[in-house]
């Protein structure tokens, strides 16, 4: 099974966070199985320094995999040191989730979710000279005239009746 994706992007420090966790949520309660992807540019690490799977991984191992009765987590190493293609990703790691929510990947060619704060940015990412025909929606602090839906930043029930009737019906 292929799952839905929606991306919800914007400058850094606009609410993207929030939003996802409260999308998250509501689908969950809604009864969908729910993935999401955060892209960092800045490079990152899940492991902790000294415990057993950090030294698993500073040993050399490719792939470390720590497993309890409620989380299974998995560091892999990537040989390529490229980051791999996010459709990649998701079809790898995502065939058991209805819809996968990614925060961060501005680049892609996937339905987006722009996420607009007036005082962080006046003008919007995917409109005007780079004109995405992928923006599904903005959820923003400020009433704004577009050609796509716009969202008041808390109306997580709107964005989700929004991704239910575009994705998972």
């Amino acid at each position: 099974m292929k799952p839905a994706v929606v991306s919800v992007a914007a400058k850094s420090g606009t609410g993207k966070t929030t939003l996802v966790v409260k999308l998250i949520s509501e689908l969950k309660r809604r009864g969908y199985r729910v993935g999401a992807v955060k892209h960092d540019g800045h490079g990152f690490s899940m492991d902790k320094k000294g415990k057993d799977s950090w030294r698993f991984t500073e040993a050399g191992s490719d792939i470390t995999m720590v497993t309890s009765r409620d989380k299974i987590a998995m560091i892999r190493q990537n040989p390529d040191r490229q980051e791999p293609p996010l459709e990649e990703t998701i079809a790898r790691y995502f065939g058991e989730v209805d819809i996968v929510i990614t925060e961060g990947f501005k680049k892609n060619t996937l339905p987006k979710i722009e996420v607009h704060r007036r005082e962080c940015r006046s003008e919007l990412l995917y409109r005007g000279e780079s004109h995405d025909p992928n923006l599904l929606a903005v959820a923003s602090d400020e009433p704004l005239d577009l050609d796509v839906p716009v969202f008041d930043l808390n109306d997580t029930s709107g964005i989700c009746d929004l991704i239910e009737s575009r994705f998972l019906s």
